[in-house]
């Protein structure tokens, strides 16, 4: 394949995975595939042409949201503060995105047999991230003179973002709860606590 297919090819799988996150969010669910072919204007097999099924682009949207937070974690890795702050308000700004991604995940990873390596490299990301802030997280740990590892103190950052996001994207807290920002300052805040 020639280096001018080859963009081209990356270009149109890039132009589908935006549009697919886009309707995602906009619906608050998965996306069937004819209508992510209706809002691109393409036909199907075009879309197949990229990806061989739809948990195929699926996995492969939870490993372009998975470089983001790797690109966090390489920007901020002398700072635990901003890592944290950033890594959590990425996912309750989008609260919706975070619920949406968490569950399709589990639905691929209890269902689908055929895209391991999809799944080694969405989880390769992912042990890059946290050997990424491996010792910026420990240093702060140890300023707390907390036992804790780093992989479960991450992993506490991680359940109090997933639990915040379940809550902001809730049909009563959008209808009668307050102010989104000092709640998730209170969250940001608990979780830099050791």
């Amino acid at each position: 394949m020639g280096l001018l297919r080859q963009q081209k090819s990356f270009l149109k799988k890039m132009e589908i995975l935006e549009t697919v996150e886009k309707l995602v969010l906009e619906n608050n669910q998965e996306v069937a595939i004819h209508e992510l072919a209706a809002a691109l204007d393409m036909a199907k097999g075009t879309i197949y042409k990229s990806f061989s099924s739809k948990n195929h682009l699926y996995l492969e949207l939870l490993i372009l949201n998975e470089k983001r937070l790797l690109d966090f974690a390489i920007n901020y890795k002398k700072d635990i503060e901003q890592s944290v702050t950033t890594y959590m308000l990425y996912h309750m700004r989008e609260s919706n995105r975070t619920v949406l991604f968490h569950a399709i995940e589990e639905r691929i990873t209890n269902t689908e047999t055929k895209l391991q390596k999809l799944f080694e490299e969405l989880y390769g990301i992912r042990e890059q991230r946290i050997m990424e802030l491996k010792e910026l997280v420990s240093e702060h740990l140890s300023a707390y003179e907390s036992h804790i590892s780093v992989r479960d103190y991450l992993s506490y950052v991680w359940t109090i973002t997933y639990g915040a996001s379940l809550l902001l994207s809730s049909t009563y807290y959008q209808k009668s709860v307050g102010d989104r920002t000092d709640l998730m300052s209170f969250y940001i805040k608990q979780a830099l606590r050791v």
